[in-house]
């Protein structure tokens, strides 16, 4: 599977952007997703994910703000982001997996990724 994540972009605080991963080539019905982000000089950390089923878990830093869905019709997962922090400026990646799980070493197939800056 191919993925293509966009709609990053430069955002106030407090602002929402919403991000796509549109997949290619097979089904992402057939694959956990996860949503990754990465600032300069950090390691890449676990934003969301949402399993197979449906189910989506959060890290702490974005519950209640970050959503993500899935879309099996169009073949792309989403990721809704709200009441943007500054600390969320960040290349945010997805990627898909047959483990639903936090780490992002076990999730083989990678969009490019898409920058999002909050500024404050």
């Amino acid at each position: 599977v191919q993925l293509q994540a966009s709609g990053g972009g430069l955002v106030q605080a407090g602002g929402s952007l919403r991000l796509s991963c549109a997949a290619s080539g097979r089904s992402l019905s057939s694959y956990a997703v996860g949503w990754f982000r990465q600032a300069p000089g950090k390691e890449r950390e676990f934003a969301a994910r949402t399993s197979l089923s449906g189910a989506t878990d959060y890290a702490d830093s974005v519950k209640g703000r970050f959503t993500v869905s899935k879309d099996n019709a169009k073949n792309t997962v989403y990721l809704q982001m709200n009441n943007l922090k500054p600390e969320d400026t960040a290349v945010y990646y997805c990627a898909a997996g047959i483990i639903y799980t936090r780490d992002y070493r076990l999730y083989k197939h990678w969009g490019q990724g898409t920058q999002v800056t909050v500024s404050s």
